[in-house]
């Protein structure tokens, strides 16, 4: 399939702090005992697309990712990793590599997505709508999951995206993103005029996947740098726009170039008012590809949703991403590491490669990494434990993430907590909600 590939993979993002650090950047952060960039990568290579461009926001991730992919993937994907500056937004992003785009049609994928949905088929279905982007929908989550620091047993977003569709769910009409209520929503009487009909969704997530017509899209961030964000920007921009495009034969018959400049045209602000005519005889548009309920799709964009989508790893839903065999009693048990007497593993649990457990150990939907010692009377309860980890005895970890080389001394307790990496907890403290971090040397 003749497409490009740009995955936005991020740098040290601050809302995931304080998980990241300069060796370790959002792409490379263990979920599910893997790689984070692991999953969009596979999930790309399964659909037989080849050529990839991953962006790392700061030099330094950038090399951090460039020596995993090497290492990961260099005789099975042709992937050229770029840095670009920290403070770009994705669309920003987007236009330092446009250059580096030769495809008719490229992908967008964020590397924080998990998924099983098939790129190809987001593709297939761009191409076949001939559309200005193709964007991945899934419906929201409302599936029981594993209760949150909060109480919360259900995944319940704090903002959603107010999504206007055709009758057949294939065009994308409008689009309003970050909502926190729908009671103030309203649409304006000359969209309605112009679409003649729109069915208005709450219920659907916008996957942070697109499809893009190269041309158009180089066009727009071109003439237009005050796009910033891919989502709250470009895409609302070419769904507005959309509405002035006609069905003129000089437009839909012409040859790709010839439908640019036309294109480009009708997007002027001033054109745009001239030209609008009704979007059901647009020669191009905006398409959507609404993933069926059974598919699993999530973003790791929060420390909650770090938590969330590592369990989901461990779980019935999500299992099947990873690759890992799984045992009668539904968990995920390496065969090098070592139990001690009495200690238990629950269902929809991983133990990585090499990792010990004392004796009477407790854990209970959590995934625990490679190489870690758990002393004797430890219990770990709905937690991420990352790689190289100490617990000495009788510790208790409940809600937290505890990030690499970290060493927790005897009967420490953390509840609600994150732990940076490489980060000493005395012994016999009592933490709850907080985020540790080592000060970082200057």
């Amino acid at each position: 399939m003749n497409f490009q590939v740009v995955v936005l993979a991020g740098g040290l993002s601050k809302t995931m702090y304080p998980l990241v650090s300069k060796d370790v950047p959002k792409a490379l952060l263990p979920v599910g005992n893997r790689p984070l960039l692991s999953y969009v990568l596979e999930l790309v290579e399964a659909s037989n697309i080849k050529d990839i461009i991953v962006v790392v926001s700061g030099d330094d991730a950038a090399l951090c990712v460039g020596n995993w992919v090497t290492e990961a993937f260099h005789d099975r994907l042709r992937v050229e990793v770029s840095g670009v500056s920290e403070d770009l937004d994705t669309a920003e992003a987007l236009r330092a590599v446009s250059h580096l785009l030769t495809a008719d049609d490229f992908l967008v994928v964020s590397g924080d997505l998990v998924c099983d949905v098939p790129v190809g088929a987001v593709a297939a279905a761009h191409r076949r709508q001939g559309a200005l982007v193709t964007a991945l929908l899934w419906p929201h989550p409302s599936t029981p999951n594993s209760e949150t620091a909060s109480g919360d047993k259900t995944k319940q977003p704090t903002t959603f995206d107010i999504i206007g569709l055709n009758s057949t769910h294939q065009q994308l009409l409008y689009v309003s993103t970050g909502m926190q209520s729908a009671r103030d929503f309203q649409v304006r009487s000359s969209l309605l005029r112009a679409v003649g009909q729109m069915e208005i969704r709450t219920d659907l997530v916008d996957a942070h996947l697109y499809a893009f017509n190269r041309l158009l899209v180089q066009g727009v961030l071109e003439s237009r740098p005050g796009q910033k964000s891919i989502k709250h920007d470009l895409v609302p921009y070419l769904v507005r726009s959309q509405l002035g495009l006609g069905v003129s034969s000089t437009i839909v018959g012409s040859p790709l170039e010839d439908r640019v400049e036309n294109v480009n045209h009708l997007l002027d602000a001033e054109a745009f008012g001239k030209n609008r005519l009704q979007v059901a005889h647009s020669g191009l548009k905006c398409s959507t590809y609404i993933a069926s309920k059974d598919r699993y799709c999530s973003r790791v964009n929060s420390l909650q949703a770090y938590l969330d989508v590592n369990r989901d790893l461990a779980g019935p839903e999500a299992i099947h991403l990873t690759g890992y065999t799984v045992s009668t009693q539904n968990n995920v048990i390496h065969e090098t590491s070592e139990m001690g007497w009495k200690s238990t593993v629950g269902p929809y649990c991983m133990l990585g490669d090499g990792s010990t457990l004392g004796e009477r150990c407790s854990i209970k939907r959590s995934v625990v990494g490679r190489h870690c010692r758990i002393g004797s009377n430890v219990k770990i309860i709905n937690s991420v434990v990352m790689n190289y980890v100490t617990v000495e005895d009788g510790s208790l970890i409940q809600n937290s993430i505890i990030c690499s080389n970290v060493i927790l001394q005897e009967r420490s307790m953390l509840k609600d907590c994150q732990v940076g990496p490489g980060y000493v907890v005395g012994p016999r403290m009592e933490i709850k909600g907080e985020a540790l971090a080592k000060k970082e040397k200057l």
